[in-house]
């Protein structure tokens, strides 16, 4: 099948996590035997973030110009085009003009952009939740829609979107080497050091003495060295692969959560180094914790150093279970099964609107 991945790639200061995951995603297809296209708009941010020699080798990058990508996908004539990231107005205006079998994957929830922008104003509006998603372009136009998280889905389900036209397929991290018996090492934070993150709330909060590595930067980093006891070390930001490698051994990920974030790519990835997580608030990750047995979760209104207490004395008979629901569940394979069943009911569905009887 012809493929052509359509993204808008963040720049340095936007969440690396969702450019690693097309990219990975992009390697996974053409592994699976698929022609895959990366389309490369600038939606997102500058496009440096996406230089050709960090798509995998055997995958073309395409400059999406003029209205949006139609121009490149015209002439790629893919089997089905896959969108990520594409906030409103001129990064998903085009998918309207665009008749071929279409996908997209939801991938942003905060208020500033994305689909989520348009369902954070329809939560103060219910009454108004089906006439607004229907006018979204991407929303209307797409023949699939893919959400990574159980709140995602229950958020665009009251939004008007039909559960026929929903799939559910979280983002997937590759397997990392394993080392049975590693050393228990600091606790750790994975992502943008920003408000939508919580890693403002959770370092004021965090009990003196307890290790804590932050990986990361973002506007909040100063803020955040601030608040921060002697104890927390701040490591910046770090290249996936490092960052994948570099989970094995650690006690845990702390993932804090505010409002309606989705389930971020850490979260697999922990799991394939078989590194459980503590989620603190949040919706999808203390939703996936539970579901999934891989760690625990911590209220915001209660002690941070008893829930750290709680996750030491479980964490270190949980490793092989992560691994086992990263294999069952986050990895690459898993994943292909999913979105080759997407595709293909695309590709037989054809072009569909929001409302439909």
């Amino acid at each position: 099948m012809r493929i052509a991945l359509v993204h808008g790639f963040h720049g340095p200061g936007g969440p690396g996590g969702e450019n690693a995951a097309v990219l990975d995603q992009a390697a996974a297809l053409v592994r699976a035997g698929h022609d895959v296209h990366l389309v490369v708009t600038a939606a997102g941010g500058p496009l440096h973030a996406a230089p050709r020699r960090r798509a995998p080798c055997p995958v073309t990058v395409v400059t999406g110009q003029g209205r949006g990508p139609l121009s490149a996908l015209r002439a790629l004539a893919p089997d089905v085009t896959h969108i990520h990231h594409a906030p409103p107005g001129a990064g998903r205006a085009w998918a309207a003009d665009w008749t071929g079998p279409l996908v997209a994957t939801l991938r942003d929830t905060r208020p500033q952009g994305g689909a989520g922008g348009v369902l954070h104003r329809l939560a103060a509006l219910p009454q108004a939740r089906a006439a607004r998603a229907d006018r979204d372009p991407l929303l209307r136009r797409a023949d699939r829609l893919v959400v990574r998280s159980e709140p995602a889905r229950d958020q665009y389900l009251r939004a008007g979107v039909p559960l026929r036209r929903l799939a559910l397929i979280p983002d997937f991290a590759p397997a990392v080497p394993t080392v049975p018996d590693a050393p228990e090492g600091p606790w750790t934070y994975v992502g943008r050091l920003a408000p939508e993150t919580g890693i403002l709330d959770l370092l004021r909060r965090w009990p003196e003495g307890r290790r804590l590595d932050v990986l990361g930067a973002g506007p909040l980093e100063g803020a955040c060295r601030a608040a921060a006891p002697a104890s927390v070390r701040f490591s910046g930001p770090v290249g996936r692969g490092g960052l994948r490698a570099g989970l094995v051994g650690r006690r845990g990920l702390v993932v804090p959560g505010r409002g309606a974030q989705d389930l971020p790519v850490c979260y697999a990835e922990a799991l394939a180094a078989g590194v459980p997580v503590l989620a603190v608030g949040g919706a999808a990750v203390p939703r996936a914790v539970r579901a999934e047995g891989t760690g625990t979760v911590a209220s915001w209104a209660a002690p941070l150093g008893s829930a750290l207490d709680v996750a030491e004395r479980l964490f270190p008979g949980l490793s092989a279970h992560c691994r086992a629901v990263h294999s069952e569940s986050y990895a690459p394979e898993p994943w292909i099964d999913r979105v080759a069943h997407v595709y293909a009911a695309a590709v037989q569905h054809g072009p569909s609107g929001l409302v439909r009887g």
